[in-house]
């Protein structure tokens, strides 16, 4: 496998980069100085908000491309897109639905911060790690001042066994991704992590070959086809174990940083 063609790694964050106390390691951030001089570009793809990103990777938040909210938002070469939007009747129809499902906790997710519309303490401890800036409203439906990227629901449970099944009306008409154990997200139909990946690999004239990819759940299934180095963490769903052509370790036993190291190798060696 000769690594020394990447050119472009781009990985998800829960799951994949981040240990399970939601924490980068220090050696990912040695390794990325060094592959900063070997000219390779680095993406974090997640579903979380663009501000909870950045707070993550705040040493190297200017030399790096950002794919947020599964694709509704790109930061790269310092400018932000929006790309593709929730229109206020697709809130509108999703929220009613949402509200009628018993456990379901429902984030409005805009450009400017996430909106939810409980009290619930428990929940907004949950909701705290993953997005640094939101808002407490009475109701979901008459927040207008905002560009809405996506809407997530959170389940205690398993969004994919308690929510999943019962909004097949939204899923006819939006993208409907469970993007973890406990989260579900609804977005543009056409919006999803590939979407946007596809975007930069062309305005950085990068190719497929030329990528890798790491992730663990379904809302990295798109990226993962872009690249000929596509990994899945040991952890990963099954659905992302049987796209990816490679596997790694866990992300709690440095999966990403253990294949890095083996990029790293190859660059220097070449």
């Amino acid at each position: 496998m000769n690594l020394s063609q990447v050119k472009l790694v781009v990985t998800d964050m829960d799951g994949t980069l981040l240990n399970t106390n939601g924490k980068v390691s220090a050696l990912f951030f040695n390794q990325f100085n060094i592959l900063k001089k070997h000219n390779i570009h680095f993406v974090a793809a997640s579903g979380r908000q663009y501000q909870s990103i950045l707070q993550k990777l705040d040493t190297i938040k200017n030399d790096i491309s950002i794919i947020a909210e599964n694709g509704g938002v790109v930061q790269h070469a310092d400018k932000t897109k929006v790309l593709l939007k929730l229109s206020s009747e697709d809130v509108l129809k999703s929220v009613e639905i949402l509200r009628t499902i018993k456990g379901s906790y429902i984030v409005l997710c805009g450009r400017k911060t996430a909106y939810i519309e409980t009290k619930d303490s428990h929940f907004i401890s949950k909701l705290s790690e993953y997005y640094t800036v939101y808002k407490a409203v009475d109701d979901l439906t008459k927040v207008t001042d905002d560009d809405f990227l996506k809407i997530a629901v959170y389940h205690f449970e398993s969004s994919e066994t308690q929510v999943l099944p019962q909004i097949n009306d939204i899923a006819n008409e939006l993208q409907v991704t469970v993007s973890g154990q406990n989260w579900l997200d609804i977005s543009h139909k056409e919006a999803n992590k590939g979407y946007a990946l596809k975007m930069l690999q062309e305005e950085l004239g990068i190719d497929t070959e030329e990528t890798m990819v790491f992730g663990d759940y379904n809302n990295d299934l798109e990226m993962l086809e872009l690249a000929h180095f596509s990994y899945a963490m040991e952890n990963a769903h099954p659905n992302v174990k049987k796209v990816a052509n490679f596997k790694t370790k866990g992300n709690n036993e440095l999966g990403v940083e253990f294949i890095l190291e083996q990029l790293i190798y190859s660059k220097t060696t070449k």
